[in-house]
């Protein structure tokens, strides 16, 4: 039983969803885009870089694998479709990320991140981030739900830093 009007119980319900993100979820990187020639007629970046990567634990919602269209066979090739949507504490990004004012919008994941997943050596862009749930649980929300599909890339500069995630 929680009591929605006590802040002590919300911040035990947000330590609960941490501890369970950590134990279930899986460490990935999270790239932020930095946006370099935008182009004011299509509203688009032509030139984007990722300079930074932030190691954080996100929850894959779907465990049994990649949601949406997958692998499709059209006639300009073979595309590569997959959909994920990831879990990620609204604290834990605002401690990792988010203090480091290295995103577009700072207060929250933007569209256009990557996820970078070390286990499948794979890129996911964020399309979409639910930052305000209809129904608040204990009055506030704890959690970002993040909407990706597989990374196509395009000439993008990846200096993160970090190797692996450089070498790609």
């Amino acid at each position: 039983y929680f009591n929605h009007k006590v802040d002590s119980e919300g911040g035990l319900y947000e330590d609960l969803i941490i501890e369970s993100l950590r134990l279930t979820g899986i460490d990935v990187y999270y790239i932020p885009r930095k946006i370099v020639n935008l182009d004011m007629m299509m509203n688009e970046d032509i030139g984007s870089r990722f300079e930074n990567a932030y190691m954080i634990e996100m929850y894959l919602e779907d465990v049994q694998g990649y949601s949406g269209e997958q692998t499709v066979m059209s006639k300009f090739g073979l595309e590569i479709r997959d959909q994920s949507n990831w879990i990620v504490s609204k604290r834990r990004w605002e401690q990792i990320v988010g203090s480091n004012n290295t995103t577009i919008v700072n207060l929250r994941p933007n569209e256009g991140d990557l996820i970078y997943i070390p286990i499948s050596g794979s890129f996911h862009e964020i399309k979409f981030v639910e930052h305000e749930q209809p129904f608040y649980q204990l009055g506030n929300i704890y959690v970002y739900k993040l909407q990706c599909e597989t990374f196509e890339y395009s000439h993008e500069d990846f200096a993160t830093g970090i190797e692996e995630v450089d070498g790609i």
